[in-house]
């Protein structure tokens, strides 16, 4: 009895006047619960659940640039009648907009995510949905399709990539806020000439268990930028970027009208990259309604069952003696044997598909190494395995336009943190010493002096600058891609077949 009453008189004593020393935050960091709580109280985040908003934006596709050049952005097109509603309390996203049909995949929607080779839209209104870990799109009044497991995950993410949503995901379990100090040098230009740096926040959360996403909170306790890291197969580590200015009142909160997104790094002058593309999203939706939302589309049944296309599985068909079609993906690859090497046309899609090529190449030709990989243009969709075939040991032929990039963004050896590849992980000698290009102004010929390929340079175009083709004389066969598309159906013959 003494000793329970000498312990509930410590505690007594502890809670009348003692403190617990506090918690503790290395230089440069701070506690990032009074951050959190007062950009939350700046816009009122808790009174809102979800979100309904419109007006007129923009697209970019990341990834399909005419060339890699100073100032060069992702193409734009508009998107009209753009309506988009987000539950964060059923973690949902509904999108719906009109864009010109005919000019891109039906599965694209904004920055990453174009597949060539895949049915183009056909028609103006355009609907994308995520609820949970599914994702699909709808093409005008057409059945659901699935988005493949990796960019609904993105998808999913871009969710939480807004100030309320950050805010709730910043509570939710697993999140570990982190909040550090520093002061932020604004951009020149964008908002008039900046002398005096603003004192910022930066709170970092993790998402989805795997994704950091930083808010930058300014000395208004306003979160104006959010930033996070995704994978994307030619570039490594990807830049995703949300920035919001604007609030207007939404019921009792506050919300952005003015949206701009970058997906890749805002270099326009190529202090780091060659690549200069970024602006992925953007506009201004001023018609807000909040906590006006339908209920939750569900899951087709169809969306829920739909597998994706297994990168593993390489279709061959046999061309001519020693040339061979390996299909199988949206875009394929060819096959040419020589008598003591290999020749591949197209590296298009992901590590993994290109390492199934690989294999099968090495079952058709034993013993041959691929002495050359004959890249035709630079969209990110042609060159996703380029990095796997330079690991193991081929040449990269490419026109001179492209080899800067090529260079410089995409056959590197830094690291890549989200989804290390067999190149940043084992890097071979070729790539720091520069020897794994080929790089061609005109044409180029291989040969072993029994069978030719000759390699042309494709030009002029509106499509992209930097394209190659190639063509058997002996067989009669040319290899090409986005130079001809059959279309739905095929067009009639423009010129007559020569």
């Amino acid at each position: 009895m003494a000793r329970r009453f000498a312990l509930l008189l410590s505690l007594v004593v502890l809670a009348a006047g003692t403190q617990l020393p506090a918690q503790q935050f290395p230089p440069g960091f701070v506690d990032p619960g009074p951050v959190l709580a007062a950009a939350s109280k700046a816009i009122n985040e808790q009174s809102l659940r979800c979100i309904t908003f419109s007006g007129t934006g923009y697209s970019g596709p990341v990834g399909q640039t005419f060339e890699n050049a100073v100032n060069i952005d992702w193409q734009r097109s508009e998107m009209a009648n753009y309506t988009r509603t987000i539950n964060w309390e059923t973690g949902t996203s509904k999108e719906t907009f009109d864009r010109k049909p005919g000019n891109n995949p039906a599965s694209w929607k904004y920055g990453l995510g174009w597949v060539g080779g895949t049915p183009t839209q056909a028609n103006l209104r355009q609907t994308h949905v995520v609820n949970g870990r599914y994702a699909w799109h709808i093409d005008g009044t057409g059945a659901p399709v699935a988005v493949p497991p990796e960019l609904a995950e993105i998808y999913q993410l871009d969710v939480w990539m807004n100030p309320h949503g950050f805010l709730k995901a910043a509570r939710l379990p697993g999140a570990n806020p982190k909040a550090m100090w520093r002061w932020e040098q604004l951009e020149k230009g964008r908002d008039g000439n900046v002398v005096n740096p603003e004192k910022v926040h930066v709170v970092g959360i993790t998402v989805l268990g795997k994704y950091r996403i930083d808010a930058t909170i300014n000395s208004q306790n306003i979160i104006t930028r959010l930033k996070t890291t995704v994978n994307e197969n030619v570039l490594g580590d990807f830049n995703i970027e949300q920035e919001s200015t604007e609030f207007v009142p939404a019921g009792p909160s506050r919300w952005p009208i003015n949206w701009h997104s970058h997906q890749g790094w805002d270099d326009n002058w190529q202090f780091y990259s060659e690549s200069t593309g970024h602006n992925a999203y953007g506009g201004k939706f001023a018609n807000v309604q909040a906590n006006v939302c339908d209920d939750p589309v569900p899951v087709p049944e169809p969306v829920k069952q739909a597998q994706p296309p297994d990168p593993a599985v390489v279709a061959v068909e046999k061309m001519a003696d020693g040339v061979y079609l390996l299909g199988g993906g949206p875009a394929n690859s060819y096959m040419v044997e020589f008598r003591d090497f290999v020749a591949v046309f197209e590296a298009p899609g992901s590590e993994e598909r290109s390492l199934a090529v690989i294999e099968q190449v090495a079952k058709l030709a034993p013993g041959k190494p691929i002495r050359w990989l004959v890249s035709s243009h630079p969209h990110f969709v042609h060159i996703g395995g380029l990095r796997t075939y330079n690991h193991i040991g081929a040449t990269v032929v490419t026109h001179m336009i492209n080899l800067k990039f090529l260079n410089r963004d995409v056959l590197t050896y830094e690291p890549r943190t989200v989804k290390p590849d067999i190149l940043s992980l084992w890097p071979p000698t070729e790539v720091a010493e520069g020897y794994n290009y080929e790089a061609i102004q005109e044409n180029f010929v291989i040969t072993d002096n029994s069978r030719i390929l000759r390699v042309y340079y494709v030009q002029p175009l509106q499509h992209v600058a930097g394209m190659l083709m190639a063509y058997l004389p002996a067989e009669r066969i040319a290899f090409e891609a986005d130079l001809f598309d059959t279309h739905e159906p095929p067009r009639p013959a423009q010129l007559p077949n020569k």
